[in-house]
């Protein structure tokens, strides 16, 4: 950092009212909370055994927009129709707008290879991943506008038990295969588990390790081999929970359309 954009940060930190900020930050507290007594699990939010945060659902974010006072606009912000390929992909934009003005903007993308889309003729499914696109920008929006993202979750982050992003890059063999496996590579073990802590717990508990700073490299391949398979365990069973919501979701929508 130039000592013009360290000056500059130290003043804007100097113009800031404490208090204020103070009151705000209680406000984003009480919000919180409001908003985790409003919404039902396995309608506006999804909780996934295993992982660290619920994740926000459309209908979820639907009703923060409405404890908020906002509407939501969409725009396109990027689209590939290929009917000779059998490509479609939508890159949408949610605005969020208290009257006339413009609050905040979330972005959503989807494309019909996506795993959950394979299986299914695509053209087909091309309005399917519009919706879908649709729906991950109003998420976005939702989390962002309610500072939210400390208690639900859209995605799933790559991150080490400090918090700290890690890489999932493999180190290289080691020469010496006598003692403990070095701190790089415990924190790829966690890099290969996406950052999900109760998978390595469990891996390491079953090969009679409460540390990972206690496994030794002889095992080191075979438990990072283990961490994987239980991460992509973890993964279908997150795809098959949020398509079966997205079903009960379209089911839903019938209904009242019926009605």
């Amino acid at each position: 950092m130039s000592e013009n954009n360290a000056n500059y940060a130290v003043s804007l930190i100097d113009g800031i009212e404490i208090q204020a900020v103070t009151g705000t930050m209680a406000k984003i507290a009480q919000f919180q909370k409001v908003v985790q007594g409003q919404l039902k699990q396995n309608h506006d939010f999804g909780v996934i055994p295993g992982t660290p945060k619920p994740t926000l659902l459309k209908p979820g974010a639907e009703k923060i927009l409405m404890l908020l006072g906002l509407r939501s606009e969409f725009d396109i912000a990027d689209s590939t129709r290929d009917f000779n390929k059998g490509f479609f992909q939508y890159q949408v934009k949610a605005k969020l707008y208290r009257g006339d003005m413009l609050i905040t903007e979330g972005l959503g993308a989807a494309n019909n290879r996506e795993r959950r889309y394979l299986k299914q003729d695509p053209f087909t499914v091309d309005n399917t991943v519009l919706k879908m696109a649709k729906k991950r920008a109003l998420v976005d929006a939702a989390l962002l506008v309610g500072s939210l993202s400390d208690i639900f979750t859209q995605d799933l982050e790559d991150m080490d038990l400090s918090g700290e992003k890690v890489s999932t890059r493999k180190p290289g063999p080691a020469t010496d295969q006598d003692g403990g496996i070095t701190k790089p590579q415990a924190k790829r073990m966690f890099a290969l588990s996406g950052g999900n802590p109760e998978i390595v717990k469990t891996v390491l508990t079953a090969h009679g390790y409460e540390r990972s700073d206690q496994v030794q490299k002889t095992e080191y391949d075979t438990i990072c081999k283990e961490i994987e398979a239980a991460k992509k365990e973890q993964e279908e069973k997150i795809a098959a929970a949020v398509d079966e919501a997205e079903k009960q979701e379209q089911a839903d929508g019938q209904q009242e359309t019926i009605a």
